[in-house]
C-alpha cells in the first residue's frame, strides 16, 4: 500500500496529507441520553422512484370490447389489417392477449374489416408510434 501511494504522490508529502485530512465523527456526551427530538425523522418518500410503467390501457382502466370498433382499429396496420405486436403497441401481456382475442370477434362478428382498415378510423390519433417500435425486431 505504501509503495503504491509513493509512486502515486512522489512530489507530495504524505504526511502533509494525513495531516490537512479531516474526519468528522459526532461527539457524544457519555452521561446524556439522545432524546426522539435529537434524531432526525425520515419520513419523506424516494424521490428517485421511477413510475411503474403500465399500458395505456391499464393506465386509463379501458378493457378492450368487440363493439368499440374504433379502440380496435388503432392497433391495427392501415395497409395489411395485421394486429401490431406488443413490442410496436407497449401494451401488457393480459391486455394484448384479450385485445387480439376482441378483435377476432369483432372480425367475425362484421363490425372491422379483415384486410384493411377501415378508411373513416384512418385519421385518428395515435396511440403509439409503429415505426419506433419499443423493442426493436428483426426487420
Amino acid at each position: 500500500m505504501s509503495l503504491i501511494l509513493r509512486k502515486c504522490f512522489q512530489n507530495v508529502q504524505i504526511s502533509s496529507l494525513l495531516k490537512n485530512t479531516r474526519v468528522l465523527m459526532p461527539v457524544r456526551n457519555v452521561g446524556s441520553e439522545v432524546s426522539d427530538a435529537d434524531v432526525p425523522k425520515f419520513d419523506m418518500e424516494n424521490p428517485f422512484l421511477k413510475e411503474k410503467q403500465q399500458c395505456i390501457l391499464c393506465k386509463h382502466k379501458i378493457d378492450p370490447d368487440y363493439k368499440n370498433v374504433k379502440l380496435l382499429s388503432q392497433f391495427q396496420s392501415p395497409y395489411t389489417g395485421r394486429i401490431y405486436g406488443r413490442h410496436i403497441t407497449g401494451l401488457c401481456k393480459a391486455k394484448h392477449e384479450k385485445l387480439e382475442s376482441e378483435i377476432v370477434k369483432s372480425q367475425s362478428a362484421g363490425l372491422m374489416t379483415v384486410y384493411l382498415k377501415e378508411p373513416c378510423f384512418i385519421k385518428d390519433p395515435k396511440l403509439f408510434d409503429a415505426e419506433r417500435p419499443i423493442r426493436p425486431h428483426r426487420f
